[in-house]
């Protein structure tokens, strides 16, 4: 099998989507047929009658289907595709990890998604957004809302923790989605390369808070985040989620047991781990995300990203600001589940 083939960084991929190079032989693109055309002066029953009949449109999209499935394949065979520097795979992306995660986001969680106007149609910026849920499925639906409902069709690179590229599997899945490991390093790379950045500052604090302590957002640890959007000269867009807290109500946490298995926390929830697999389950409940306005960085001076004063001030109005929508969007929501 050949290798996929390594794209740079800078080659401005983000602006539009790319299509596999054309090649020939077999592989060459079949032209339909050159239709005739119906006389002028014939009736309108006539040239009804000449026309070939029409093919069922149904039939038609299936075939279409089944020969951009074919192709599809053949591509990942023949090792005819390209990923970036980091792993990212936006052909993958695209046509299979967005459909595997499409019908959680649409009709289990019932997404709805406000705002998203706001990330730029163009050039980087960083989505900052509350973390919770026990499992980090909110970063994912996340990524759903952008992929599917931004003017642009622009893609969300998230910044995952450690945990996640120490997993099998998941791994290197993570990376064909476009997630990266969460140091500055990379962050800036990405949104210097005009790339939509997403990062949850709360951490596993976030994610594996009690359900008493559901909506409260956690420390946004020392404003690296900021530091980051300094460096780049790119905006901040706050990003609120209502829904996730509770997908896996929890209630305790073992932490011997997190301790033995080298977990950050060991969730204890009402159906986890007493009905076992199905303990994993997540709960059906309605997400609403909502993208802030965004906040400029561009306007500060290179030095501003070494000021403590100015990162603790700008990381404080970014965490007010979700908050603030969190708190908005829960006296909006009728019900839990509706």
């Amino acid at each position: 099998m050949a290798d996929a083939k390594v794209i740079p960084f800078d080659d401005d991929r983000s602006r539009a989507r790319r299509r596999p190079p054309a090649r020939g032989g077999a592989e060459a693109a079949v032209r339909a047929l050159p239709a005739q055309p119906a006389p002028e002066a014939a009736p309108e029953d006539a040239r009804r009658a000449a026309a070939p009949p029409a093919e069922p449109p149904a039939r038609g999209d299936w075939e279409r289907r089944l020969a951009g499935g074919l192709a599809f394949l053949r591509r990942r065979v023949t090792g005819d595709y390209e990923v970036d520097e980091f792993g990212y795979d936006e052909e993958l992306t695209d046509q299979v990890l967005m459909s595997l995660l499409r019908p959680l986001y649409e009709k289990y969680f019932r997404v709805e998604v406000k705002g998203v106007e706001n990330i730029p149609k163009e050039g980087g910026a960083l989505v900052v957004a509350n973390h919770s849920g026990t499992l980090p499925l909110d970063g994912l639906m996340m990524q759903v809302a952008v992929h599917d409902h931004h003017p642009a069709g622009r893609h969300l690179r998230l910044l995952a923790a450690d945990l996640v590229f120490m997993l099998p599997v998941v791994n290197e899945l993570a990376r064909k989605a476009g997630h990266t490991l969460a140091c500055a390093e990379d962050a800036e790379r990405l949104l210097r390369a005009g790339e939509v950045v997403g990062v949850m500052p709360e951490g596993f604090k976030g994610i594996g808070k009690p359900f008493a302590e559901r909506y409260k957002l956690q420390r946004f640890g020392r404003g690296g985040f900021v530091s980051t959007a300094l460096r780049a000269g790119v905006p901040i867009v706050p990003c609120s989620i209502v829904g996730a807290e509770e997908i896996y109500p929890m209630l305790g946490n073992a932490k011997t047991l997190a301790r033995v298995l080298g977990l950050p926390y060991f969730p204890l929830t009402p159906t986890f781990p007493w009905l076992g697999p199905l303990g994993v389950l997540p709960l059906p409940t309605k997400w609403t995300i909502q993208f802030g306005e965004p906040i400029p960085t561009d306007g500060y001076p290179l030095e501003a990203a070494e000021d403590p004063m100015l990162m603790f001030n700008l990381t404080d109005q970014v965490r007010e600001q979700i908050q603030h929508a969190l708190y908005k969007l829960l006296v909006q929501r009728r019900s839990v589940f509706f």
